[in-house]
């Protein structure tokens, strides 16, 4: 029996979604929930049945068709023919477990009673999202402003028997699917359409996703960066509680303070150097980590805030008796955020390609390219290549999508975020710090080879020990792209307790 989480008020974190992916929970609206989301769609029918005044996206077109007054009999057809329309949606395909966080934090948004939507429609959703059944997103079409209006229209295809879904890892028709679990589509009323296609859930669902790969990341970072410092013969001196304290920005502290701990009962630092001062990829790992870190913290309370509010448009609001055409549909918080997470994150793998270089340079009784005959061996040349390359891509791939606007809809919508793009180049960046801190582990277990008898810490012989089971010393040259990849699969595997994680 599968545990349960249920969809209330109680507001979602990274522990709670860590914990609803990592068990595999199912969703089920709790009855405040459900009392909610009928209490307000009561209230719009009434509102429609008792009014012939224009309300937007409820009785109108949308956008610049905004006073094309539409008529009572057509309710139906006018939500369904906005998401068929707006289903314009290419590219590459969204990430199977990205879609997931779509549907669970569209259900959050509308559990909320102020989208109008069915109980029928959140609960066909819960169903899709209980089932594995995924509705099939495109990354590109999304400006972030609208909401995110073509991947949400793919996501509510399937709701009225449209589009396609993954199923067993196959994509079928959503209609098939529909008939197999004899469920009959959803006949939209009413607002239901403009309450599914509105809302930040593709920016978010992104946001989310990469948050807890990112801090993940950031814990690894310290980690690969330790062991770089003693493979490099480092100094502990500025990792010293002290210095951090008459400086003290949150990430610097927990930084120096994580190293310290990581390095405790090694022989390899606590050993006579002949050096007074260490590069700044390793003398300044708390300023540069512990700047990413606090970064990760401000996005995150960003992204908190959004997926527990409500994003759609209109918003109703039963106890007012009104029905508010506004703008929480715009991605601008997301989109500058993203922007801002990109940048912090490219710096992890910036600094940490900076010490692969320092450990291949044949410094400090090293050998050059950290392997035995250089010459006849390129030993580890390579690799510094390639974690140059995905560190420039990464410079790249941060230049602010925020910044960016194209004005659409005839120029009723012209400002928009651009959110949805610094989501997509969000995700291939932080993939691409995976791998540079991947490459450096690869180097940097290498160079601790050639510091033996010498030991590092209990704690980083036995992150060592369980490494060397995926990736062999490199004795002579081979072809290394296997222990690349090995070497991403064990970061990857790493089971770090999310306490450590994300507070």
């Amino acid at each position: 029996m599968r545990a349960v989480h249920y969809i209330s008020k109680e507001t979602l974190n990274l522990h709670v979604i860590a914990n609803i992916l990592e068990e595999n929970k199912s969703l089920q609206l709790d009855a405040t929930s459900v009392e909610n989301i009928k209490a307000c769609r009561a209230y719009l029918d009434s509102k429609l049945k008792n009014q012939d005044a224009p309300i937007y996206g409820i009785n109108t077109g949308f956008g610049s068709l905004y006073n094309v007054k539409i008529s009572k009999d057509n309710l139906t057809a006018l939500q369904e023919n906005l998401v068929m329309s707006h289903a314009c949606g290419t590219g590459n395909l969204v990430p199977k477990p990205i879609v997931k966080l779509m549907l669970l934090l569209k259900i959050q948004s509308l559990s909320y009673g102020h989208s109008g939507v069915q109980l029928e429609t959140a609960n066909r959703l819960i169903d899709f999202y209980n089932q594995d059944i995924l509705p099939v997103i495109y990354t590109q079409g999304s400006l972030g402003a609208s909401g995110d209006l073509a991947p949400l229209a793919h996501l509510a295809l399937p709701l009225i028997g449209k589009g396609e879904v993954y199923v067993n890892d196959e994509i079928v028709p959503a209609k098939q699917v529909l008939e197999a679990h004899n469920w009959q589509p959803i006949s939209l009323q009413s607002k239901e359409g403009l309450a599914l296609l509105n809302g930040t859930q593709f920016m978010s669902a992104y946001g989310i996703y990469l948050l807890l790969k990112a801090h993940k990341l950031a814990y690894v970072s310290d980690l690969v960066g330790s062991m770089s410092l003693e493979a490099f013969d480092g100094r502990i001196e500025p990792f010293n509680e002290l210095v951090h304290m008459v400086r003290p920005h949150n990430g610097q502290i927990k930084t120096a303070e994580r190293i310290r701990t990581f390095l405790e009962g090694s022989e390899l630092i606590e050993q006579e150097k002949k050096h007074v001062q260490d590069p700044y990829s390793f003398r300044c790992i708390p300023q540069v980590h512990g700047a990413t870190k606090d970064t990760l913290r401000f996005v995150t309370q960003t992204f908190i805030t959004e997926i527990n509010a409500v994003t759609d448009n209109p918003n109703i609001f039963k106890e007012a008796d009104a029905i508010i055409s506004g703008g929480n549909f715009h991605g601008q918080p997301l989109a500058l955020a993203l922007d801002y997470l990109k940048i912090a994150m490219a710096e992890l793998g910036n600094i940490s390609e900076r010490r692969v270089f320092q450990l291949v340079s044949g410094l400090r009784g090293l050998p050059t390219f950290l392997v035995d005959n250089p010459g006849l061996n390129s030993g580890f040349m390579i690799p510094q290549y390639t974690a140059a390359s995905i560190v420039s891509a990464n410079k790249q791939l941060s230049s602010p999508a925020s910044i960016d606007s194209i004005v659409s809809s005839n120029g009723q919508e012209d400002h928009v975020s651009m959110g949805a793009n610094a989501a997509t180049q969000a995700y291939t960046l932080i993939y691409n710090v995976e791998r540079i801190l991947a490459i450096e582990l690869f180097n940097a277990s290498q160079a601790l080879y050639f510091r033996k008898p010498l030991r590092s810490s209990p704690f980083i012989e036995s992150v060592l020990l369980a490494y060397r089971a995926d990736v062999d010393f490199v004795s002579n040259d081979r072809a290394l792209y296997v222990d690349i990849q090995n070497s991403v699969t064990f970061l990857n595997n790493l089971d770090i307790d999310s306490q450590e994680i994300f507070d």
